[in-house]
């Protein structure tokens, strides 16, 4: 579902914009950036990492070539750097992909398109790495919400996820963008994290590509219930808690 009148959190990269509108889909009911001033130093492999830490590969160039191996010999796509919220030009914020693995001088990262799940590898010198202790677990069927920060519990709780008709997508993902709402008492309550997945149903809604997300709610009665386009509605004072902590790039895994 597309968010109105929402402005950008951007981390890694605090700074809040209000846009006009930004679209992201998928994420009503059925009827209805953040900058870190000092970061880790990532190590040289992933084998020497905590399990519950994730690799977050942030590009530090314009252009982020892809390729489908290894190597330069077939590069795939090409995404630009920053990438801008609803193409609003002065909304910029890092292109930011999760790490799955390291082989000689390529990451092998998620990318944020269709189909859900796609990798592709970059070089390791046109992205730094930044560490994250931060993942989300969504189970579908027991409509829970789990955030973890390292080894602990941050916040477990109810929520709302897809209606039959528009199921949220088991797989993994990463947090993209923060969006604030300048009006807290609308569907998508007074944050959402759009997502780097896709619904598998929606192509299209309101004006968006049919974006995952996870967002606030202004409908308490409706945690706990298979009633949304697709997203993920939690509590907004949970909503609340993880919009200052919870660094862009951190992996959400739906269960189901």
């Amino acid at each position: 579902m597309a968010l109105t009148n929402m402005g950008t959190v951007r981390r890694p990269l605090a700074v809040v914009a209000i846009v006009a509108l930004v679209s992201l889909a998928g994420c009503g009911s059925s009827s209805d950036r953040q900058t870190s001033s000092s970061r880790p130093t990532a190590p040289t492999t992933t084998s020497t990492l905590p399990p519950y830490i994730a690799e977050i590969a942030e590009a530090n160039v314009l252009f982020l070539q892809v390729f489908d191996a290894p190597s330069t010999a077939n590069e795939t796509m090409v995404l630009s750097n920053p990438w801008f919220v609803n193409d609003d030009p002065t909304l910029p914020v890092s292109q930011l992909l999760l790490v799955k693995q390291k082989v000689r001088d390529f990451y092998e990262v998620l990318l944020p398109v269709r189909p859900n799940g796609t990798t592709g590898w970059v070089r390791a010198r046109d992205v730094d790495i930044v560490l994250s202790p931060y993942r989300v677990i969504v189970e579908l069927s027991a409509h829970r919400i789990t955030v973890w920060n390292g080894d602990e519990i941050m916040i477990q709780e109810q929520v709302a996820v897809g209606a039959p008709e528009t199921p949220t997508p088991t797989g993994t993902y990463y947090t993209r963008v923060l969006l604030k709402a300048p009006d807290p008492n609308t569907v998508y309550g007074p944050y959402a994290y759009p997502l780097s997945g896709h619904s598998d149903v929606l192509t299209s809604f309101n004006g968006g590509d049919g974006e995952l997300g996870i967002h606030g709610n202004n409908d308490a009665s409706a945690l706990g219930k298979s009633v949304t386009a697709g997203c993920v509605r939690m509590s907004n004072d949970s909503i609340t808690r993880m919009a200052p902590i919870v660094t862009l790039g951190s992996p959400v895994t739906i269960l189901p």
